[in-house]
Order: structure tokens, then sequence, then C-alpha cells
């Protein structure tokens, strides 16, 4: 039987180990991680992760051949294939901060494997990795072999969440790359052997190490900017009447563009598409390319300026002061159908709308009130650490209540910002939050996911990204 040990319980270890156990049931799988908690709630009936899906293939294959486990070095021992899937945020602080991985995490698996290792092992990175990681993460465990043969993977996640189970089940493509050599090539076979059971062998795709670890950076720069170039032109749109979504639509039929990720928005979030972004702007300045990393920082600096741009128009619309007023943000997570809100453009909005002491109820179907109260709390590119380096004490924000519906949210506020499409926002009563609101009632819609001549028949002042803007909105001018 082979046995698969994957370190990491998060995002993307927990939910492709659940579909390998479910798909290979002769194939042993067990995930590890070192917190307690998440191992636990595992193991319980509250998966840790909300994706569609998850839920039943985990309970079919756990305690038979999927198991989750705190023996992080009994599991790893045992092991023919390690995928290792841990954290590698940006770095904070030193060489490359702002910019940079920050690959302890990675590095501390990899010395784990060596110094635990009694039998050739596949080691795989499962986590983005900066290009070139497979050549240091071979130097640790050659250096520390003990005779041991190690054959290192790159084998990148390409899920959206929200849809990361059907993804995982029917994938566009799976990649992995590995070294050109008679040994590489035979690692390279094992893990399409285990990915084979399901998954096409045409969508199967086997390249070398350096182009799989720099693939997955491009697919994510790739389609960042796709929303970046979209929200620019929504910009364009309300200055001068265009309606973006028609815009979108017109140039989504050409063939050679497509209509996949051109929806307008307040913005991108996540957990990869900014960090990748940077990771490959540093990458591009070490080898002396400053006009791409130019290029690729546009990207992010254009989707924080949508967000800035966002929170200007609440400002300006409700007489340029939102001190002491009551906004109710709708949508915390940075899309719909996940719980995730790492990197979520609902932080910056609230953070915008505080500084200007405005106090802010948020309503949103997946995310608790401590994720959220902690995610206001923490410093940019902390969300990322382990949670006892993240702040203790977020209750400290007093101007922000937590709701527990769309209704409560909204009543006696003066603003509702949508800031994630659930599809609950569409179906809303909104003639009842109208009543229970201050007048002017202001609706704010990040998403595009109400339709604004309805709400303006209700009485509303509609704002929508990239639409044509009421009079009201042309009278009091943001400034971007």
């Amino acid at each position: 039987m082979v046995k698969i040990c994957c370190i990491g319980a998060g995002y993307v270890g927990g939910p492709t180990m659940a579909v390998i156990a479910l798909k290979c049931p002769s194939v042993e799988v067990v995930v590890v991680d070192i917190s307690v908690n998440r191992i636990a709630a595992w193991n319980s009936d509250q998966l840790p992760i909300y994706e569609p899906g998850l839920d039943d293939a985990v309970k079919q294959c756990r305690g038979k051949n999927l198991l989750f486990s705190t023996d992080i070095e009994k599991h790893v021992s045992e092991a023919d294939i390690v995928f290792v899937s841990v954290n590698t945020p940006t770095k904070t602080r030193g060489l490359g901060a702002g910019k940079a991985s920050d690959l302890t995490y990675w590095e501390s698996a990899a010395r784990m494997i060596a110094e635990v290792s009694k039998s050739d092992k596949i080691v795989v990175e499962k986590s983005t990795v900066p290009v070139r990681t497979a050549e240091a993460i071979e130097k640790i465990l050659t250096h520390n072999s003990k005779g041991i043969n190690y054959q290192i993977l790159s084998n990148p996640e390409f899920l959206a969440e929200g849809t990361a189970m059907q993804d995982l089940f029917n994938p566009d493509r799976v990649l992995i790359g590995g070294r050109e050599t008679p040994e590489g090539r035979k690692a390279v076979q094992a893990l399409k052997d285990v990915y084979a059971h399901w998954v096409p062998e045409d969508r199967i795709l086997t390249t070398d190490l350096w182009s799989a670890e720099l693939s997955k950076l491009a697919a994510n720069a790739f389609l960042a900017q796709r929303i970046s170039s979209i929200n620019a032109i929504s910009a364009l749109c309300e200055a001068t009447g265009a309606n973006v979504s028609e815009v979108a639509y017109a140039v989504g039929k050409d063939s050679r563009v497509g209509p996949k990720f051109l929806n307008a928005s307040v913005g991108f979030g996540g957990s990869s598409f900014q960090k990748d972004i940077l990771n490959l702007v540093y990458i591009s300045e070490c080898n002396g390319l400053s006009a791409v990393a130019n290029y690729w920082y546009q990207v992010i600096q254009m989707n924080d300026y949508q967000k800035n741009r966002f929170v200007n128009r609440v400002v300006a619309s409700m007489f340029n002061t939102v001190s002491g007023k009551k906004i109710a943000v709708l949508g915390f997570a940075f899309k719909k159908d996940t719980g995730d809100t790492r990197e979520t453009p609902a932080v910056d909005v609230c953070k915008g709308l505080l500084r200007d002491k405005a106090t802010i109820s948020i309503y949103d179907p997946q995310v608790t009130e401590d994720q959220i109260q902690r995610d206001l709390a923490t410093n940019k590119f902390y969300w990322d650490r382990p949670v006892h380096l993240q702040p203790m004490s977020p209750t400290a924000m007093k101007q922000v209540s937590i709701a527990w519906d769309a209704y409560e949210a909204a009543k006696g506020a003066h603003g509702v910002c949508i800031l994630t499409e659930w599809d609950e926002f569409k179906e809303l009563d909104y003639r009842r939050i109208y009543n229970d609101m201050q007048k002017p009632a202001f609706v704010f819609d990040g998403r595009n996911v109400v339709d604004p001549e309805k709400l303006r028949a209700i009485g509303f002042i509609v704002y929508a990204i990239g639409k044509p803007l009421d009079s009201w909105l042309k009278n009091m001018p943001a400034v971007a």
C-alpha cells in the first residue's frame, strides 16, 4: 500500500488529501499538523474549513484510509510520498520584506523530514513557492540524507475557493514538475499514478521543476491582471457613463479573451493573488528585470486603488463624512461560498471607514465574529501567521459590531456596503431594509449584486461599481 503524508492541514492540504483518499481507496493518506485544535476540528463534525462538498468527502474516508494526526514525525517517517503544504507568507522584515516569500516553515519541514526519514521519499511541493525553491530544499535534504534518497517534485495547486472540491474532482490540469533524470522521471510517474485514478492522462502535465514552480505564480498573476484590468475600466465607465457589465460582456465575447474573471468589483482577495504577484515582482527585481517587476506591481497598485476609490465614494456621497454614522457591511469573506477572509477587500474598506470614525455592523453567513475582529486588528502581511502570533485582544475594535443577519446589520444604518457576492444578498427584502434605515439611505454595491434601478425606485441612492452614476453621486464627486 502506498502511504502518503501531507504536512499542513489547511485550505490546500485538507481538501486535496480528502479527494486523494476518496479516489484512491488503496492509498493510505494521513494529514498532519502541529495545531492540536485544527486536527481536532478535522476529526469532528465541524470541519475547520467551509467548502461545498468537503464534508461528504471527509466523512466517507475518515477512519478508513484518511487520518488526521498531530503525530507528525511518525507519519512522515512511514510515508512514501510527503506533500508539504505549509504557509509561505510574505516576509514582514529583513531582505525582501513586503515582497519575498518567507520560507521559514518550508525549511523547518524539510529539516524535519531529513531528521525522521528512514527510507527513500518523494517530497512534493504543494505550497506556492518561489522559483528554484526545490533546489534549496534539495540541498537541505541531501546534506542531511544519512544515505536516504529524496526526489523533489513541484505539484502546485490551482484551486479556487468556493469550488475547490469541484476543481479537485475535475481539474483543468494537474501539473507535476521533476528533475529530468531517471530517478526524477520515476518519481514523476509515481505521482502521476496517484492522480491517474480519476484524472484523464491528457490533463496530467509534466514539466521541469522550475517551469512548474513558475507556472503557479504566472497563472495567478494572469488571473489577477484580468481583474485589475476590468476594475481600471470600471473607473472609466463611471466617469463616462458607460456600463462596465456591458463592456465586459462585449470584450468577453472575443474568443481570444473569453468571459472569465471580467467581473468588476471592489477588488480581488484570497490567499494567493497578492502574495504570488509580490513574489513575482521580487524575483524579477533580483534578476535585474525592473521593467518586468514594475509591470506586475501595477496589478497590485490597481487593486489598492479600487479599494480606496470605493471608500472615497462612500465618504464623499454621505456629505463627505461618515463620522458617527452606522454603515452596514454585507459580506466579509473575499468571495462567496467560502469562509476565507485572507486578503479580503472588506478589511481595507472597513479600516478606511473606521479611520473616518464610522460605526460598522458586519454580517457574513460563514465568517465568525472572532475571525472578523482578528482580521481588523491584524497588520498587513500578518494574516498568514499562526494564530498565536496574531493579536489576542481583537475586541478592542469598539466601533465594530457583528450582526446575525443582513436586516439587523442594516437597522438604523445610513448606508449599506455589499462586499461579498453571497447569493442571499440578491434576494433580500430591500424595501424592508430601506424602511429601517436613516434617510437618505445609501447602497454601495461593491460586487454588482443588486439591480440599481429597482433599488432607486424604492428610494435608495445607489452606487454600483462601473455603472452610470445617479445625479446625487455626480453632485458629490469622490477624489480617487
